[in-house]
């Protein structure tokens, strides 16, 4: 029976860490190790191997750096300053907050338009490093969303077959 909650948890930390792409409040690689870990040490310690947990960690990196890498990149790439990138960082934390799930991608948009008409910008290359945010934002998501999915399914594989 206990064998049955562990898994049910399991399961919904896996569930939980897609939910955290959305909103990032919820830590989702956090979230997903704590599926990882609790299947290591209350259900079976002897699965999951170190090549797995190594593969583990680097996935973890890339999923943290995606973020900052695609909007840095993107912010960049369509004009951007670097408050504008560090502005649409903080905002998508805050958007998490104002109107989940949808203020994740506005309020970031907004703020990079507002830095950038702050720094003198026209409305053009302000408008131009807001879309960059948004875009930064969504190949940022993507990513998560298929790295976490390559977490999961190599867990799976590894514990079932």
């Amino acid at each position: 029976m206990l064998d049955v909650i562990i898994w049910i948890v399991i399961v919904a930390m896996f569930i939980l860490s897609f939910i955290g792409i959305l909103f990032p409040i919820v830590p989702s690689v956090l979230v997903l190790w704590v599926g990882f870990l609790l299947y290591q040490f209350v259900l079976d310690g002897n699965e999951l191997n170190t090549l797995f947990w190594i593969i583990m960690v680097l996935f973890t990196i890339l999923l943290i750096a995606a973020d900052l890498i695609a909007n840095s990149y993107f912010v960049k790439k369509y004009g951007g300053s670097k408050w504008g990138e560090r502005g649409a960082a903080i905002a998508v934390i805050l958007g998490s907050f104002i109107t989940p799930p949808f203020g994740i991608i506005y309020v970031p948009f907004i703020v990079v338009f507002i830095i950038e008409m702050i720094q003198k910008r026209t409305a053009g290359e302000a408008l131009r490093a807001s879309f960059g945010s948004l875009l930064g934002f969504l190949g940022g998501t993507f990513a998560k969303i298929a790295i976490q999915a390559v977490m999961i399914i190599w867990f799976f594989i590894l514990v079932l077959f």
